[in-house]
């Protein structure tokens, strides 16, 4: 088979996981805390032939931890991070880690995230919430208080840069490298009241799905053409009957 053809399938193969990541970014324009994902794509040199050929890669996906936009609720259980931080919420799949801040309290008193897994504080214990005790006060450190009494803190965690992130359901992320507890407030804190949305541009994530179509339509073409002239080449040299 030509080199060729199996550089264009490769092409579109790689293509193909772009337009499904794009397609999910957009998909999540309006989920809070999302975080978009991108692909980073290299060339891969074949030395199969007489010649070296170029491939296109699978593409390593990686999530854009960018901050995007908080909004204002009025919602005292809804809060949203200042700064380079996560929540941390108890999965069966271990700790994961959010920035979306949409909490509710249980029937027995557990503050739990908006899917249902608890929220958990500094030390990694869920927080306990009095159900019948009246609204809470969420403070700048995280501190939860509840009819003059503090309760514990909702704990804040940064995420080193170069850990690669995994997705969780929609918002949350795992970490293959261990979060540290936020201790200095000044750089980062919880504002109570707000939720932060998806860091997802739907301008520009639609600019990209456009161009990711065309190319792909594109490469299509190529593969097209180039199983035609093996068709006709074969047709060319097949002996006549």
């Amino acid at each position: 088979m030509q080199p060729a053809l199996y550089v264009t399938l490769s092409s579109q193969m790689s293509l193909q996981r772009r337009l499904e990541t794009i397609a999910n970014n957009v998909a999540n324009t309006s989920t809070p805390g999302f975080r978009r994902e991108e692909i980073k794509f290299e060339t891969l040199l074949s030395q199969s032939s007489t010649e070296p050929v170029a491939f296109a890669s699978d593409g390593a996906s990686f999530i854009k931890r960018d901050a995007a936009q908080v909004t204002p609720t009025g919602n005292p259980l809804d809060m949203a991070v200042e700064g380079d931080a996560w929540f941390a919420i108890q999965t069966p799949a271990g700790t994961a880690y959010t920035r979306d801040g949409r909490m509710q309290i249980t029937a027995e008193g557990e503050l739990h995230s908006i899917a249902g897994y608890p929220i958990l504080d500094v030390g990694g214990a869920p927080l306990q919430i009095n159900p019948n005790g009246g609204p809470i006060t969420i403070g700048n450190d995280g501190m939860v208080t509840q009819d003059n009494n503090q309760l514990g803190a909702v704990g804040l965690f940064t995420i080193d840069p170069q850990a690669k992130l995994s997705r969780f359901d929609n918002s949350a992320v795992i970490p293959d490298l261990a979060a540290i507890p936020a201790l200095d407030f000044n750089r980062v804190g919880v504002t109570q009241g707000h939720i932060e949305g998806s860091n997802v541009n739907p301008m520009w994530e639609m600019s990209q799905l456009i161009m990711a179509s065309r190319h792909y339509d594109m490469v299509s073409n190529a593969m097209n053409q180039s199983d035609d002239t093996m068709r006709e080449a074969i047709k060319s040299l097949s002996p006549t009957s």
